[in-house]
């Protein structure tokens, strides 16, 4: 996820022809399996996004937010709202030498060592890193490799403590700054992997013609204060977006004025 006004790629669309995404003859994810592993040396137990980021996967299954991808299938199946929060890790070797977020293999290998793959291909390992953002010019990834020839997809997210780029700007549902923050881009990137993961060396799900995906499409977008999980939990989260929202003229606009987002509830 590019942070705020830094989108090279230009996902909101402003080419000209439909701006729907297209399938790319690969698979979906019908369901996730996620384990969380917070790395750095400052991360303990008792941080309160630890906990909150918990929450919001558990809220995340089954809600309508989770629903609003659902219209997306692949080889495999169809993506479905189920995701599965398993465990988190704190890993606290230090993350200092990422690169400025950009070296993959490096977030791969703290996921290996911290994880037991699921051997069904459906793990999702997002990595939250004690590491501010810096200079980069995004707020998060996602990406895909192996651990010991099991397929994984893997995330990656800076701290975004006090940082205005990568802030949904929440003032309603009680959360703190960095962990709002934290949670909006979490639900981007989750988006995206459910529609678009990688296996073998290829993304074969669901983007337009310049490559955005459906977080993408609708970055920096909110059409409501919140949307409502199934635990009970509420946050502020941007829309994803929607071909068939877009095509029935039913969804809301993206920051090109196209109407196919969807927030949920």
């Amino acid at each position: 996820m590019w942070a705020r006004g830094v989108n090279p790629r230009d996902a909101g669309g402003h080419r000209k022809g439909n701006p729907d995404m297209t399938f790319h003859g690969g698979e979906i994810l019908p369901s996730v399996n996620i384990q969380t592993v917070f790395w750095g040396t400052t991360w303990i137990s008792t941080d309160p996004k630890i906990a909150g980021l918990e929450s919001f996967y558990q809220g995340f299954s089954g809600s309508d937010y989770a629903k609003t991808s659902d219209e997306y299938t692949g080889t495999n199946g169809k993506v479905g709202p189920t995701v599965n929060f398993q465990s988190y890790s704190i890993d606290t070797t230090s993350a200092s030498g990422i690169q400025h977020g950009n070296n993959v293999s490096a977030v791969l290998q703290t996921v290996c060592r911290n994880v037991s793959p699921d051997r069904g291909g459906l793990g999702y390992y997002p990595v939250y890193t004690d590491q501010p953002r810096g200079h980069a010019g995004f707020c998060a990834w996602h990406a895909a490799g192996t651990c010991n020839g099991v397929p994984v997809q893997i995330g990656f997210f800076f701290k975004l403590d006090g940082d205005p780029g990568c802030d949904p700007a929440d003032t309603q549902t009680g959360h703190p700054q960095g962990l709002a923050a934290l949670a909006n881009v979490s639900a981007h990137e989750l988006s995206e992997t459910r529609t678009d993961p990688g296996f073998n060396g290829a993304f074969g799900g669901w983007y337009d013609a310049s490559g955005a995906e459906n977080g993408d499409k609708c970055a920096w977008t909110f059409n409501v204060p919140y949307v409502n999980f199934q635990n009970g939990t509420i946050w502020k989260l941007q829309g994803e977006w929607s071909n068939a929202a877009y095509n029935l003229g039913n969804g809301y606009p993206n920051s090109s004025g196209q109407n196919g987002c969807l927030s949920g509830k």
